[in-house]
């Protein structure tokens, strides 16, 4: 069954981060705010609940971050994998690929160039249309062969593509349409933050802003993904529309047992608000979702 294979899965996925990155030091886990009781109450339980924190010698705060975009990455690659049939395509799965790499972002190389020219034109325009996603999904245009899905050669569909074209001339998506240098198409862009401050969320609101302003064709998907513990923390993100398509816990279900066992009233009122709102889902959700 599909979805026990995603639950493995997932297992495995909470278990990396209780033995790679999830530890405890004087009562208090990694994850948690100390200068908040609340943060550090429910970031005790969250990884009890979890399976403990299990690793000895845990990573820098920005190594942290940077261990828990590669763990994520592959728990999406391997469950991704698995609903193929959902979402048919060679799909790859990378970390921190500039945008300007893909078919919607690829106007932005030539700017970038400029800029790097031209120190004028570097203060005037910035540098914040430079998104740096932590987690990216792209797929490569399809050759001819592979969209007609047809027993003839590909020298026999070549030779007939090269007839005058009127239909499907533009598309990314048909590799001959871009003549020797076939450009990935984005498909989602990924932030993940192992820990939620303001600035963090709002450095993420900025990305995705610009991923939707600076694209030029089809908006890939933009989430983010977090180990916080606080949901008032993780509002800071998730409230709202516009912004990203939804924020996704690394163990929802975890946090939300955790928060009630931690009886804050007022942190169970938002997480609650999160989920029946629809801006907080779990990781295991965002596979299912990546095939919509």
């Amino acid at each position: 069954m599909i979805i026990s294979e995603i639950q493995k899965l997932r297992r495995e996925y909470i278990d990396n981060i209780c033995h790679k990155i999830l530890s405890i030091k004087g009562g208090t886990v990694n994850i948690a705010d100390t200068s908040s009781k609340a943060s550090s109450r429910i970031a005790l339980e969250l990884a009890k609940y979890m399976g403990g924190a299990k690793c000895k010698n845990p990573p820098s705060g920005q190594e942290a971050g940077k261990l828990f975009a590669e763990i994520t990455k592959e728990f999406l690659q391997k469950s991704f994998n698995i609903l193929q049939h959902l979402r048919p395509g060679d799909w790859k799965f990378e970390v921190e690929r500039n945008i300007s790499e893909f078919e919607q972002y690829r106007h932005l190389s030539v700017l970038e160039k400029l800029t790097k020219e031209n120190h004028d034109l570097a203060i005037s325009l910035g540098t914040d249309y430079l998104v740096k996603p932590d987690i990216v999904v792209y797929r490569f245009p399809l050759t001819e062969k592979q969209i007609n899905n047809t027993w003839k050669t590909e020298e026999e569909i070549m030779a007939e593509s090269k007839k005058p074209r009127e239909v499907a001339a533009y598309t990314p998506l048909r590799k001959i349409n871009h003549g020797d240098n076939p450009v990935p198409i984005l498909h989602a862009s990924i932030s993940c933050k192992w820990t939620m401050r303001s600035d963090r969320s709002q450095n993420t609101r900025t990305e995705a802003l610009n991923l939707m302003r600076n694209r030029k064709g089809k908006t890939p998907h933009i989430t983010a993904v977090t180990a916080e513990p606080l949901p008032t923390r993780i509002a800071s993100l998730a409230l709202g529309t516009g912004d990203l398509d939804c924020v996704y816990h690394m163990a929802l279900s975890e946090l939300l047992r955790a928060v009630e066992q931690a009886e804050n009233e007022d942190q169970l009122d938002m997480l609650t608000m999160l989920i029946e709102g629809r801006r907080l889902r779990d990781i295991s959700d965002l596979p299912f979702d990546l095939a919509i």
